[in-house]
């Protein structure tokens, strides 16, 4: 998927934008929102009036009630225009989405086995459970786990990315998604979904919106707003007697009109902020989908911005992803070329990165060449999760009086070849087993070579720390966020990695069970913890996590396990996630500051002129030298409507977000949102009340 970003002035989102506007009129819709409600009960009401005043039994001149009331329901539209403008740009990443969505023929198995028979079905019947052969050149029929076979594909229909990918059985790549090509080679691939139930059909039903959930801060604000809404309503209600007693007890002067007090409550009610609060929720959201990130619920974006902890896994994140060979120790009575030469066996049929980096370094050191794989007698050891080691046995070499028949050649973690060499009748010499702790303890990662019971020396493998990794934890640190790399290295080599990166913590030696136990302990201090992951191990964090961001290329159970699908499967990406998640919370608390300073400003617009007929000295209040009271009540009425055109690019686009602890931030809301939602009502109001007047409008 390519997340292009739609610009909100767009015509092909305009159009459709404003007949959804009038569409969202219906008073189900506006039932939802407790504010927009009350304006839409007002305007029905000033419709009535009006309607009233054309027979001739009017409270007021009918143009004025009239201009009331259009402005009451064009405040109405504006509002549901803006949702409607979040939502349009949800609804065209979904179509693009649905060009990669395909139904193809697809090639189901008798058995989970490329040999099984072969019978011909459509994709839309394929159930969980099947399994497919997929070769190249053949379309991914539906989501599902490799069971056998590798081969390269292109995901550029989903990701965006050109760049072809390797997707194989067993590991953290053996999830497919249905839509992408097959390159090179063949799969056998289980049928994780039912149709309908695709990645891709979950991703389309998050990004249209139709079935995005309020948080429960989103939800908090609300009933703020509803309950300023309520006092204020009360307080109108209580208005217009007083003012009928007040003139009765007087003899003079003029009661308050029900469309006047309609005015004043819609304007001092916080119609700007709850116009606006769909659209920062869908925005929010939108923004994650241009980073190439699904989130399966506004709550998920929402979280990411009250993260207290980053859990970040060292390998791909805080590193480059792949340790090199920088070095070989050898044992006192071994000559380091000997060391390469067994170390590079070792490694011939090692295809991770690693192992071809100990084939590479032996090779620029001592000028060693690759042997041939498949010499006589030559036997490999594949690495193994239990064994920790991979090697070779070979025929000995008939230069070397002491070599024994066969050479048996090992290589892994030092505790994996102890026991080995003990089994053989050896022990490591001290010298071997303090050459690999000061490895670790630099930040390495050492890897012992052994040939039968004897000990041949260290590899040292190092990763390598990304390039600006360390400031940008110093940004969430800033932002009083604490970092905590995950590893599965031991403790030492943990400690160096984490203090050169920067993070604040670090847990060595991570298991599922200890990441889980980790989360489930910070966040019974009441905090929110964010992390990511790619692998069936990692399945149980994610789905304790309270944001939990799973690599497109992982597992089907990650993807299912978290609350985010990153396509780009970058791991940094969580840093970003945060920093959209702050911004959405920022852009709602500066709006809603904006509401409220701009609901001030407009009181002292409103009040003067709402009450001068029943109380003439209260003119002296009319600061702004306003006109008359009509052209007061109804500039004020205008700006309300219009100001919430003037913010919907800022609720798209969100207030720009810079590191800043939540006292700094509260501190600038206040002087830069609050001052100017003081001020720009007095100069808004002003300017209408003078272009009214130069109309001949009032």
């Amino acid at each position: 998927m390519t997340t292009s970003h739609t610009s909100a002035l767009s015509k092909d989102l305009l159009l459709p934008a404003v007949a959804d506007a009038f569409r969202k009129l219906s008073p189900r819709r506006q039932f939802r929102n407790p504010v927009m409600f009350v304006v839409f009960v007002c305007s029905a009401l000033t419709t009535g009036l009006w309607l009233q005043a054309l027979t001739g039994h009017g409270e007021a001149p009918a143009g004025f009630i009239l201009g009331v009331t259009l402005w009451l329901w064009f405040t109405l539209l504006f509002a549901n225009f803006a949702e409607a403008i979040a939502e349009g740009r949800g609804k065209a990443q979904a179509a693009s989405l649905r060009g990669a969505r395909r139904d193809v023929v697809a090639k189901k198995l008798a058995a989970p086995k490329r040999d099984a028979a072969v019978a011909v079905a459509s994709a839309s019947d394929l159930r969980v459970g099947d399994c497919v052969l997929v070769e190249a050149g053949d379309f991914v029929p539906a989501d599902g786990e490799v069971i056998d076979g590798a081969a390269s594909v292109d995901e550029s229909a989903v990701t965006g990315e050109s760049a072809p990918v390797i997707r194989e059985s067993g590991g953290d790549r053996s999830s497919v998604t249905g839509g992408t090509r097959v390159l090179s080679d063949w799969l056998v691939v289980r049928i994780a979904n039912n149709p309908g139930e695709s990645f891709l059909d979950r991703m389309i039903a998050m990004v249209e919106g139709a079935s995005r959930r309020k948080t429960p801060n989103e939800i908090a604000l609300t009933i703020l707003l509803a309950k300023f809404t309520l006092i204020f309503l009360l307080a109108c209600a209580t208005l217009l007697p007083y003012s009928l007693y007040a003139v009765q007890s007087s003899g003079q002067g003029e009661p308050v009109t029900i469309t006047v007090l309609v005015a004043l409550l819609v304007c001092l009610i916080p119609t700007t902020i709850g116009g606006l609060l769909s659209a920062i929720g869908i925005a929010g959201m939108d923004r994650m989908i241009q980073a190439n990130v699904i989130a399966t619920s506004g709550r998920a974006v929402e979280a990411a911005g009250d993260v207290d902890v980053l859990l970040l896994d060292k390998t791909g994140t805080i590193t480059l992803g792949n340790r090199q060979a920088v070095a070989f120790h050898p044992a006192p009575d071994v000559d380091e070329r000997a060391l390469a030469d067994a170390a590079q066996l070792a490694s011939l049929a090692d295809e991770t990165p690693e192992g071809r980096s100990i084939v590479v370094l032996a090779k620029e050191l001592f000028g060693l060449r690759e042997r041939q794989m498949t010499g006589a007698g030559m036997q490999f050891v594949p690495f193994t999760a239990q064994t920790r080691m991979s090697g070779v046995d070979l025929p000995a070499d008939p230069s070397r009086q002491d070599a024994p028949g066969v050479q048996h050649i090992r290589k892994g973690a030092l505790d994996a070849v102890r026991r080995y060499v003990q089994a053989q009748g050896g022990q490591l010499p001290p010298t071997v087993i303090k050459a690999a702790e000061d490895v670790a303890r630099q930040g390495g990662t050492p890897l012992v070579v052994a040939e039968g019971h004897r000990a041949l020396g260290v590899i040292e493998l190092r990763d390598i720390v990304k390039g600006g990794i360390r400031e940008r934890f110093a940004e969430l640190r800033a932002m009083g966020i604490r970092t905590i790399m995950i590893t599965g290295d031991n403790p030492l080599t943990a400690a160096s990695i984490a203090a050169e990166a920067g993070v604040d913590d670090y847990l060595a030696e991570a298991t599922p069970e200890a990441k889980l136990k980790l989360i489930r302990d910070i966040q019974a201090e009441g905090r929110l913890v964010a992390m990511c992951g790619d692998g069936t191990n990692d399945a149980p964090a994610l789905a304790q996590a309270d944001v939990a961001v799973a690599m497109n290329s992982g597992t089907q159970a990650a993807k299912e396990a978290g609350n985010m699908v990153d396509l780009d499967s970058n791991p940094t990406k969580l840093i970003e996630i945060v920093e959209i998640g702050k911004q959405m919370l920022i852009t709602r608390g500066a709006l809603t500051t904006f509401s409220i300073s701009n609901d001030v400003a407009k009181y002292f617009a409103i009040i003067p002129a709402a009450f001068a007929g029943t109380y003439p000295s209260l003119n002296a209040l009319n600061v702004m030298h306003l006109a008359t009271p009509q052209s007061a009540i109804l500039s004020a009425v205008i700006f309300n409507a219009l100001i919430i055109v003037v913010l919907i690019p800022l609720a798209l686009k969100g207030v720009h977000y810079r590191a800043m602890s939540a006292a700094q931030l509260l501190r600038r809301n206040l002087l830069v949102f609050g001052l100017v939602g003081l001020a720009v009502p007095f100069l808004g109001i002003k300017l209408i009340d003078v272009l009214l007047v130069a109309c001949g409008l009032a």
